[in-house]
């Protein structure tokens, strides 16, 4: 087949994009709608740092696509050229611990941010005491204020245990000239809760929450991002306002809907059509469920995936669950891949999580004297199912 015709469409000016970029999770505006208040408290936390405090260590919190990373990443980087024009010592080092062979291990971790600040170690090979008294002398003689960001922090304790952070955090009570301060960003709002004790004690952390986006604010995102993505006059009538509808009902993901619009716009660009319209919508959604389920599965915290796991595997052998049955298999499960099982009441608290996102049904029934129970089932489509067990089975080492 000759494929230059279609080559040929694609490689001259887009009569639908000015600039896709903007609609891509990587695109970092200069202009953050409708969080302003999470802004300017991150702000102040971190300010400490430019007069060459130590800031208290940050936790953040908030379900994906709520504008976590991005506020944290544009007040990172404004702290930094703020204090470049005061001649102040900031270092701030981004890890996004959800990356394989980057943040699996304390070893690759530090080997990371050793790499950030300019000093090369072996990939493997070295005691993980010695990379931990390189970071101390490296930072210790740079005299900086270090703000060390873990993105997908509760990937990082999942895959390596909170060790990593209690070592790291009680590394800046022996700094005598730096400061190490750690920012943790999470969509699990319960995770510093099931934290060690004394690993919780030493971050003596403050938290921000990201809530959820509404439709009005959602709106307000496509619209200043469609600006800048697409040419003049191409998005029908109720397009945007569609798009905010779906995504506030659903999930009130600002990734997700921006995601949901770029699609709707490729799929214009591939039918050589000059607008967007309802219709492409439609059609976009539909293509998006099936890579949004699985998204969703893979964003999940570790112990979200176990009961999910759990819950597939008890409905494949056509056993009807409640509560305590799901939680009798999911303590087996955690004992089988070493991982220290949560209270009945938080997988409960799971379960509703995952009831919100569409990935388990749980319905509460009466028993009368007995008193009631949730029945629970994985609403996943079929076509997905053995795709979705094999990804649960890799991210939980079974």
């Amino acid at each position: 087949m000759d494929l230059k015709n279609i080559f040929e469409k694609f490689s001259g000016k887009s009569k639908i994009f000015r600039n896709r970029e903007a609609l891509q999770a990587r695109y970092h505006p200069e202009k953050i709608l409708h969080r302003d208040k999470e802004l300017e408290k991150i702000a102040a936390i971190l300010a400490p740092s430019l007069k060459g405090e130590k800031p208290s260590n940050l936790f953040i919190y908030g379900k994906t696509g709520t504008g976590k990373t991005l506020c944290v990443l544009h007040v990172a980087k404004q702290l930094e050229e703020f204090a470049r024009e005061k001649k102040g010592n900031v270092r701030i080092i981004y890890v996004n611990c959800k990356l394989k062979r980057v943040a699996d291990t304390p070893y690759r971790l530090l080997a990371h941010i050793l790499h950030e600040l300019g000093q090369e170690v072996p990939s493997t090979g070295l005691p993980t005491d010695e990379l931990y008294k390189a970071f101390y002398d490296l930072i210790d003689r740079r005299s900086d204020v270090i703000i060390l960001i873990l993105d997908e922090i509760d990937q990082l304790v999942a895959k390596s245990g909170d060790d990593i952070l209690y070592n790291l955090s009680r590394i800046d009570s022996e700094l005598k000239k730096a400061r190490l301060s750690i920012v943790g960003i999470s969509n699990d709002l319960l995770f510093a809760e099931n934290l060690d004790p004394r690993v919780k004690s030493s971050l003596s952390e403050e938290e921000v929450v990201f809530p959820p986006y509404n439709a009005l604010q959602i709106k307000d995102i496509l619209e200043e991002r469609a600006r800048i993505a697409f040419q003049q006059g191409v998005i029908g009538e109720g397009v945007i306002q569609k798009i905010a509808a779906i995504s506030a009902r659903s999930h009130g993901d600002a990734r997700r809907a921006l995601e949901l619009l770029r699609i709707t716009g490729e799929l214009a660009e591939r039918k050589d059509m000059n607008k967007l319209t309802l219709e492409l919508v439609d059609e976009a959604e539909e293509k998006m469920e099936s890579e949004n389920i699985i998204e969703t599965i893979k964003a999940q915290p570790q112990q979200y995936k176990a009961v999910l796991y759990t819950t597939i595997i008890l409905n494949e052998k056509n056993m009807e669950i409640n509560t305590g049955e799901l939680y009798n298999h999911y303590r087996r499960l955690c004992s089988q891949i070493k991982v220290r099982p949560l209270t009945q009441r938080r997988v409960s608290d799971i379960i509703a999580e995952l009831d919100m996102q569409g990935l388990l049904s749980a319905k509460t029934i009466n028993r009368g004297r007995y008193g009631r129970t949730k029945s629970i089932e994985c609403t996943i489509p079929l076509r997905l199912l053995e795709h979705v067990k094999k990804i649960l089975r890799e991210d939980l080492g079974l």
